[in-house]
């Protein structure tokens, strides 16, 4: 019996409901007035694992802790479509008060089920009514497009969102083969129905608008048969766009971040104060400057420094790193584009960096890397002071002081034909070298204990001093990273130390400076070839490994060894790896 036998308050129930509360796949529970469970049927035992026996006659609460149906009796109102946990598992119920002819509550009831079921039954969509209205919920709430095929490939669903991106209505779809809405690519709906297999990120254009998008498609199968497969599509424009906000995000971080000067450049050896004294000369100046110096010396510092000495330091101040972005996206971002300039092309246009930071500076990194095309574009703005946006025709002003900056040798790059001769007589209006730190070895300590009060704050450390022995290293090692290894030797130092030690002592260093001399050490130095050849052997030899570390992926081994992906390309096609 799933019920007591004597008469309930709230009414005799018939044999044919009696059958029909047994026979139900939704568990159901009811309560009298006293919260006593006087209605318990055989789903409800299957979900709760409790006996039929064992819960009629019970306190509800005693039965199912977290029950809803006191709160009921005491509230008379129902409850409809709530998720709650019932034994570790995700139930969906409804819950209603039972009321007397003269509306007094005598009871309650609660139908749930296992939403575990509900996915299984999800699969079946097309042949299940209740588990259609689900699935139209879940179909109009996502924002990306969704379309459902059968199994042999004619539309079944579709989404709002669906029809937004193709500006294919249902009419257009439904019913018809799964290669209508394709305007240039192949159907992965039939690819996915020919193999069983999922496929994702697929590239292709769709719907007479030949929207650019990207696509993941996912058999369906039900007990083992594949029944169709449902495909979601990303519109790429909206990528784009989403990309370009970052990027505005960013540039807008950049120009809020420009704060540092020339009381932050820690110099007293004679050929860092020489730089110095060239870029302060260079600020009182609106013309353009070329920082030169290797990875890692302090050009950006230099860059944020005269930005702020100018009479520019209320503009904007905007950083581009030119080796960091794809010949075609750098162009778009730096001189912007029109309207319609390309596929994906946002409404209206888009300023570019050059005009972001009218009235201010632009700082280019890695000059070097620009592609000849672009070079040209850069001399006539730095030539004209104007430029024509993307796919534009109309000449734009611009009053913009660019600082450019290279660890490239421009004069070999002309040599070779990587960078416009007429280009460099126009950065090289004034050129400041910052010196590397093996050429600046006095600020080696100003350097270290700089770098104290930063370390100290951010690992939550009380060091105040270095040991004498432990400088002389540093004043030994070469420092091929520059300022930014000698920071990085020095936190590691930090980590090194006990949390009770004060000071930085050399066993807390040396061991940083032997791992970089020890990696150094496998290539092959020859007194019978030139330095040249030997950077250029040492060079492969690096590249070669980062990409056995990484396996192969470019990106990551770009990533390991510091350098921007075109150059990583550029610098393999050289070697012909």
């Amino acid at each position: 019996m799933t019920h007591r036998e004597q008469p309930l308050e709230w009414g005799q129930p018939q044999l044919q409901l009696d059958a029909l509360i047994h026979a139900m796949h939704d568990a159901m529970v009811a309560v009298d007035r006293m919260e006593t469970i006087v209605l318990f049927n055989p789903s409800a035992e299957r979900l709760t694992g409790v006996r039929v026996e064992d819960a009629l006659g019970k306190s509800v609460s005693a039965v199912i802790p977290n029950s809803r149906l006191p709160h009921i009796l005491l509230t008379g109102q129902a409850e409809i479509n709530q998720v709650q946990m019932l034994h570790h598992r995700s139930i969906i119920t409804n819950r209603v008060p039972v009321l007397s002819p003269e509306g007094e509550v005598t009871g309650a009831i609660a139908v749930f089920r296992d939403t575990t079921e509900l996915l299984d039954l999800a699969a079946e969509v097309l042949h299940l009514k209740e588990i259609q209205t689900l699935l139209e919920a879940i179909f109009e709430a996502t924002q990306d497009a969704i379309s459902v095929v059968d199994q042999y490939g004619n539309g079944l669903r579709i989404n709002s969102a669906y029809t937004r991106l193709t500006g294919l209505a249902e009419q257009d779809v439904i019913g018809k083969a799964a290669t209508v809405d394709i305007a240039e690519g192949e159907s992965m709906h039939m690819h996915v129905l020919q193999t069983g297999l999922p496929v994702r990120n697929v590239s292709m254009k769709v719907g007479p608008f030949r929207k650019d998008v990207l696509v993941n498609v996912a058999p369906i199968h039900v007990r083992d048969h594949l029944i169709g497969s449902v495909a979601v599509i990303h519109d790429l424009s909206e990528m784009r766009a989403l990309t370009e906000q970052l990027q505005r995000a960013n540039a807008q971080i950049r120009r809020l971040a420009t704060k540092y000067t020339f009381s932050d450049i820690i110099a007293k050896s004679p050929a860092m104060l020489e730089a110095l004294e060239a870029a302060k000369k260079a600020a009182q100046t609106r013309a353009t400057v070329l920082l030169r110096g290797e990875s890692g010396c302090g050009k950006e510092l230099f860059a944020h420094a005269i930005h702020q000495a100018s009479d520019r330091v209320s503009g904007p101040f905007l950083r581009v790193n030119c080796a960091a972005l794809s010949e075609s996206v750098l162009e778009s971002e730096l001189f912007g584009y029109v309207e319609g300039a390309f596929t994906g092309a946002r409404k209206g246009g888009k300023r570019g960096f050059f005009e972001e930071s009218n009235g201010g500076t632009l700082f280019l990194d890695e000059i070097a890397e620009l592609s000849i095309g672009t070079q040209a574009k850069l001399l006539r703005v730095l030539q004209e002071r104007e430029i024509i946006p993307v796919g534009g025709t109309h000449v734009r002003q611009v009053d913009v002081r660019v600082i450019a900056a290279t660890h490239v040798n421009l004069e070999k790059a002309i040599v070779d034909g990587r960078f416009r001769e007429d280009l460099y007589y126009r950065l090289h209006v004034l050129p400041i070298s910052i010196p590397p730190l093996r050429k600046r070895t006095q600020d080696i300590p100003l350097l270290a204990f700089n770098f104290l009060a930063r370390l100290n704050a951010e690992y939550g450390r009380h060091v105040h001093s270095i040991a004498e022995d432990a400088l002389q290293p540093l004043f030994e090692y070469a420092w091929p990273g520059n300022v930014r290894e000698l920071e990085n030797v020095m936190s590691r130092a930090m980590i090194r130390m006990d949390y009770r030690e004060q000071v930085i002592e050399r066993k807390h260093i040396v061991p940083s400076l032997e791992q970089r001399i020890a990696a150094a050490d496998v290539y092959t130095v020859s007194t019978d070839d030139t330095l040249a050849n030997q950077l250029k052997r040492a060079e492969r030899m690096a590249i070669h490994e980062a990409l056995k570390k990484a396996q192969g992926n470019r990106e990551e081994a770009a990533e390991r060894l510091g350098v921007s992906v075109r150059s990583l390309y550029y610098k393999l096609s050289r070697y012909q790896e």
